[in-house]
């Protein structure tokens, strides 16, 4: 029997077209995911509102008068690009199972490498921030891992400058299906920072599975449960039953990931793990990606391009 989530319709590119080929249709969809109630001036609070065509189409509130634009304040803030090329980029990246890096959405979308390079990351940060008011709970499976190899002639194994250290967790069914996954980047395997995460990330009373890191232990000051498997070394050590799901999700993420990204700063790697936990968490149901990343879009603040190139957002 084909599994139903890998065989589902999805969103094609003619339905996309079809609801959002134009930009006053994209217009429309931002109005209703920003103010799915009705319009809300920003500054405040009032509920009526003019437009200025005159200025752009301008929205100007009835009560306090302030004028500001439909993209003011959202991810799209100050983009000179035009909506449907911002909404294509947002169907690209929903709908690309593997991911899709900047250099292919340049040659997609027809913009210059860096303005595409900018776009994906202020999605990507819409995904981490939107994932990141999410908690796991029930049965966890928990695991540590390394992104990156080591210098040549430098430190080697957990120690070396050159490996990014980040937790994966996957939350299961009772049948040992999985749910959902998060994956954030840590300044390290210490109690303190697994404190951090776990209080972040895990819902009070979810059953935690780990192997025998001992820092692994402070998911019990967050009020979980935690139950360590102590694994060994060798390949072995991923055969057990009750890190399945964990390892599986490790190794898709590191083989898309190498696969679709040739280069990528250690820096930026939160937003890059954050996409694809994204789209994983809302597989479920394929033709939803693009409205619920427009939501998220439009409760995001700006994220100018000089802050998108700093260093890394810890989770």
């Amino acid at each position: 029997m084909k599994n139903r989530v890998q065989f589902q319709k999805g969103y094609s590119l003619t339905e996309f077209l079809r609801d959002y080929g134009t930009e006053e249709q994209c217009r429309q969809a931002l109005f209703r995911w920003r103010w799915p109630e009705g319009y809300v001036c920003p500054e405040c609070g009032g509920r009526k509102y003019c437009t200025l065509p005159s200025r752009g189409g301008l929205f100007q509130c009835n009560h306090c008068h302030h004028q500001h634009s439909l993209t003011s304040r959202t991810i799209f803030d100050s983009s000179k690009l035009p909506l449907t090329t911002w909404f294509l980029a947002m169907h690209l990246l929903t709908q690309a199972k593997t991911g899709l890096s900047a250099l292919a959405l340049h040659r997609q979308l027809g913009v210059s490498y860096n303005t595409a390079w900018s776009m994906k990351h202020k999605l990507m940060q819409v995904m981490k921030e939107r994932d990141d008011g999410y908690t796991l709970s029930g049965t966890i499976q928990l695991d540590d891992v390394y992104w990156g190899g080591e210098h040549r002639g430098g430190k080697v194994g957990r120690g070396s400058p050159n490996k990014t250290p980040f937790v994966a967790a996957v939350s299961t069914t009772d049948a040992g299906h999985p749910l959902y996954m998060n994956l954030q980047v840590v300044k390290g395997f210490r109690s303190a920072e697994i404190l951090k995460w776990s209080r972040n990330q895990l819902a009070p009373g979810s059953t935690v599975y780990s192997d025998g890191l001992a820092c692994f232990r402070a998911v019990t000051a967050a009020d979980c449960q935690h139950i360590p498997i102590v694994t060994g070394g060798g390949p072995d050590s991923v055969k057990h039953e009750e890190f399945t799901w964990v390892n599986t999700m490790i190794g898709n993420v590191k083989n898309a990931v190498t696969g679709v990204y040739h280069a990528m700063q250690h820096k930026h790697l939160p937003r890059y793990l954050a996409e694809y936990c994204y789209r994983f968490n809302r597989r479920f149901a394929l033709e939803t990606l693009l409205p619920r990343l427009g939501w998220a879009a439009a409760r995001t603040p700006p994220m100018p391009y000089q802050l998108l190139k700093m260093a890394e957002v810890y989770g």
